[in-house]
């Protein structure tokens, strides 16, 4: 239900107010209510389960409205986007279909061919140019080549492209249409690393409110300005990304113990008094009036948390010498006329952890399953003992998994044949599924409960080389916490490809980079690397700091002293650059907070009229500090980028 904004407050582009939702006999939300200004971009976050994906749903108005003294409503006249499904395979080129993701846009341009009176005309042309409606392809053109595609396949057919570029495309097409509130439910999914970044900087810069699920901690952390949390059945919204709300929510639970251990200590008092003189006549009336304290004292209570599940990589019982696998000169691919990779040689000893960096489509995954044995080499050798055991993460889940099948089959598999039955269902029960869930078909698991039954098979196979192919697409960020540790306690080698920039952060501490047919160990960090892709110039976003494994360790080691050189020379820039972020960041603070006051009942006019010229003024500091920002950044990833390149 639309509503008109108010005169004098904030702009409000969403109001859920007292939500109920449930789905069968399971509640989801109880009386939840939250308010989202324009202009705000809102992470939603919750654990797998709890209802965010249904939240967007309400919104979209695509499931039944909730009880009637619910209410969800949308700024009046307000446009909502979404991403409804991956476009569907036709002869029609990727740019056209994001083109046509504009409705109003298309249909003008299509009444241009047709119209024939001449007041319709200029009418048409006047509206096509106030929507800026010329510059239409270059903008669609910047955000496909953002999330992956090249010039060349902007001309291609839609069914030329898989059902994961599609969605990529369909994603572009809700971008380029810059509806008032954007809602994205886990973009990131569909993306590499470079293509995550890229959307991050794009959600900063979008001059409209989105609402974006994600369970990426970066993404949350480096592109939203408010964080709204779904927890206990209830809504609450704080600005900030996911790292702020972390904080606020500890401080929030310490200081909710410490009442409760004061209330717990005040109960207590007043209890004592009442058993001890509740029988004296002198007392009664006394001992009644604590009586009554106690009986209107409102009970504070200390939500629990949610437990989540370990994950677990036992160590292999046997312990082998490095090297655990040797390529040399291996050509890789799906035949003779589908090579992807030429010429790999690597090496994997028992301590490598390894991020396996590049764009969609370069090779990554090629990669690994040959590594991993799931595709043959093409050309050269392959060394390794008998005894290592790979684990195998694939990037689709399904191939994994036995359909119709349940949790406990799976397990049941995995242990030696003569595993009692009641071991069976323990070990499904350190893996994280309860006793009713052993007897779940995997095809009714949700996208979380089947990465965790595949890592957990993975981990009974005690691997010592452990390769995870886009292991948190479902995961939320306890999960993936979880992951880091159990990754980071496993004592054999990962090879791991995320778009996730925590995780990888977390447990990598070699780049290999995946590029034109080559494997490169890539000479510096993921920072680094995103400087790279933030660049203006993608294509041209080359790995300067890229080198061959055949390359001279002395070529190497000159490389590592450029790029040293290079980030000292930028340090000045990037410092100036946070500077401005700051100042930025600390001038929308104060905005959102006068935003709050405005948004009270009861203000008199003088004060109103104080928070608005104030709010003006920091508007305009806004403005600066963000121009400055961004012209240091700039400034500072071409200097990083020249001096290494």
């Amino acid at each position: 239900m639309p509503f008109a904004p108010q005169q004098g407050k904030a702009r409000r582009m969403l109001e859920i107010r007292n939500l109920d939702y449930r789905v069968e006999a399971r509640p989801l939300f109880d009386a939840a209510s939250a308010r989202i200004s324009a202009g705000w971009k809102v992470g939603l976050i919750g654990r797998n389960g709890t209802g965010k994906s249904t939240l967007l749903r309400l919104i979209r108005e695509e499931i039944a409205a909730p009880a009637r003294d619910s209410a969800i409503r949308l700024q009046n006249g307000a446009r909502l986007g979404w991403v409804a499904q991956e476009v569907a395979p036709t002869d029609q080129t990727i740019l056209d279909v994001v083109l046509e993701a504009d409705a109003e846009r298309h249909a003008l341009m299509l009444e241009s061919e047709t119209a024939t009176d001449p007041d319709r005309i200029g009418d048409i042309h006047a509206r096509l140019l106030d929507i800026d409606a010329w510059s239409a392809e270059a903008r669609a053109s910047e955000i496909l080549m953002g999330l992956g595609f090249t010039h060349a396949d902007l001309s291609r057919a839609t069914r030329e492209f898989s059902g994961g570029w599609r969605m990529r495309a369909a994603i572009a097409g809700a971008l380029f249409a810059q509806p008032d509130l954007l809602l994205l439910d886990e973009p990131t999914n569909y993306l590499d690393l470079e293509g995550a970044a890229w959307l991050e900087g794009y959600l900063r810069r979008y001059p409209n409110t989105v609402l974006i699920v994600s369970h990426d901690r970066e993404m949350l952390n480096r592109s939203v300005t408010h964080t709204m949390a779904l927890e206990h059945r209830k809504l609450t919204i704080t600005p900030g990304g996911y790292d702020d709300w972390l904080k606020l929510r500890a401080a929030k639970l310490a200081q909710l113990e410490s009442q409760k251990t004061k209330q717990d200590k005040d109960r207590a008092h007043l209890q004592s008094f009442v058993d001890r003189f509740r029988a004296k006549a002198s007392k009664a009336r006394q001992a009644q009036s604590r009586i009554k304290m106690l009986e209107k004292m409102q009970e504070i209570s200390i939500p629990l948390e949610e437990r989540t599940a370990p994950f677990n990589f036992p160590a292999s019982e046997t312990v082998l010498a490095p090297p655990l696998l040797e390529i040399e000169d291996a050509d890789m691919g799906y035949g003779p006329q589908a090579v992807i990779l030429r010429g790999v040689r690597l090496r994997i000893d028992p301590d490598d952890r390894v991020a396996i960096i590049g764009t969609n489509g370069q090779g990554k995954t090629t990669l690994v399953k040959s590594i991993a044995e799931r595709l043959p080499l093409l050309a050269g050798k392959r060394r390794m003992p008998k005894k290592v055991e790979i684990g195998y993460f694939s990037q689709d889940q399904l191939d994994e998994l036995t359909i119709g099948d349940t949790v406990l089959e799976h397990v049941m598999r995995a242990l030696p044949a003569d595993t009692p039955v009641a071991k069976q269902r323990s070990v499904a029960a350190q893996l994280g599924f309860s006793h009713e869930k052993v007897e779940t078909k995997v095809e009714k698991l949700s996208g979380g409960e089947k990465v965790r039954l595949i890592l957990g098979l993975i981990g009974l196979q005690k691997p010592q080389i452990l390769i995870l192919d886009e292991p948190t697409s479902h995961l939320d960020i306890d999960s993936r916490e979880a992951l880091i540790y159990a990754l980071n306690d496993f004592a054999g080698a990962v090879l791991l490809i995320t778009h996730d920039v925590y995780l990888a952060e977390a447990t990598a501490d070699q780049l290999w980079l995946v590029k034109a047919g080559k494997v490169a160990p890539y000479d510096g960090d993921l920072a680094d690397y995103r400087v790279l892709v933030m660049s203006s110039d993608r294509e041209k976003a080359a790995p300067a700091k890229a080198a061959v494994i055949e390359e001279a360790p002395a070529d190497k080691a000159e490389q590592r002293r450029r790029a040293s050189q290079a980030r000292e020379a930028a340090a000045p820039l990037k410092k100036k650059a946070d500077a401005a972020e700051k100042a930025f960041e600390k001038a929308n603070a104060r905005i959102k907070t006068i935003d709050a006051e405005l948004s009270k009942t009861g203000l008199s006019p003088q004060k109103m009229t104080e928070l608005s010229i104030e709010r003006g003024k920091l508007e305009a500091e806004a403005a600066k500090a963000e121009t400055e920002w961004l012209t240091a950044l700039d400034a500072y990833e071409a200097a990083v980028k020249e001096a290494v390149g």
